[in-house]
């Protein structure tokens, strides 16, 4: 896809730093949801924990057994490993490079820790964790859970010199390995210092543009580290150009456009619906999970 292929650009409307907030020993950074931005429609929370280097025999990260329903968890790890138990019976360890795609859908339980040889050997983490909303018609959805290492997504060489690891939706004619519910276009930008990319989007998608690091330049407008950007969604494109080698968090989706009532790891449409969550998850009808 070139310069050719797009008109107009989109003009960034604002951008939200990510605030800390450690959980633990575990350091942690969220933009969003912040103040002024309860959601960027259908993105709803989005963690940067690390990096930082865990020392031999560590405890690991602290999340255990825990629910969820009505949304989607994805999970990106750019350093360390990541253990994954639910209770529909899914396993997985994904290393660096690797992805979790995780539908809670009409309910889960699920544990995220560090597997045992990174607590008996320590090592770097830095760990991104990316909610999306699923409209009404989809909440109550049968829970399902994809594990991606980094040789099965894609590595994409873009025009500008830049490389896109392309892990939902279509890009020129590759697809990426996970077939969304509700056609999100998901990836991860590497961008050297110097390189110029202008990335197609079509008009009316909500942008979700996170800057991991490095200094970059979004539509013209300058940013660094742990800035989440928004974009009016009239343009056709956006221009990214990096002054120094960079990572993004580069996705889009289409808006729900429906009232959003959450409680911690429950998102529905209205309060009563939450209300069933809670009665139902302290029912096990979430199922169980030892870990």
């Amino acid at each position: 896809m070139s310069d050719s292929s797009v008109n107009s650009v989109r003009r960034v409307t604002a951008q939200h730093p990510a605030h800390r907030d450690d959980i633990g020993d575990l350091v942690t950074r969220r933009p969003l949801p912040g103040p002024g931005l309860d959601q960027l429609d259908p993105f709803l929370f989005l963690n940067h924990h690390g990096p930082q280097v865990y020392p031999a025999n560590n405890q690991g990260l602290p999340f255990g057994p825990h629910p969820h329903r009505g949304f989607e968890t994805v999970t990106f790890i750019l350093e360390g490993s990541l253990a994954h138990a639910d209770s529909a019976k899914h396993q997985s360890v994904i290393h660096k490079g690797g992805v979790q795609w995780m539908t809670a859908g009409s309910g889960i339980v699920h544990a995220e820790i560090s597997p045992a040889e990174f607590l008996r050997e320590g090592g770097p983490l830095e760990i991104l964790q990316l909610w999306i909303n699923l409209p009404a018609r989809l909440k109550m959805s049968e829970p399902r859970y994809v594990g991606l290492q980094q040789d099965s997504i894609p590595a994409i060489a873009l025009p500008g010199g830049g490389e896109m690891n392309l892990i939902a939706g279509e890009w020129g004619d590759t697809s990426g390995p996970i077939e969304t519910l509700t056609n999100v276009f998901m990836s991860t930008l590497k961008l050297p210092a110097g390189v110029r990319e202008q990335l197609p989007v079509a008009a009316g998608r909500q942008v979700f543009l996170y800057v991991v690091s490095g200094d970059v330049t979004v539509s013209g407008e300058s940013t660094k580290p742990h800035q989440l950007v928004e974009l009016d969604r009239e343009g056709d494109s956006i221009v990214i150009e990096a002054a120094s080698n960079a990572q993004l968090l580069f996705g889009h989706g289409d808006v729900i456009d429906e009232p959003v009532y959450s409680h911690g790891p429950f998102v529905m449409n209205t309060r009563e619906e939450i209300v069933q969550a809670v009665e139902d998850y302290q029912a096990g009808k979430f199922g169980g999970l030892n870990a």
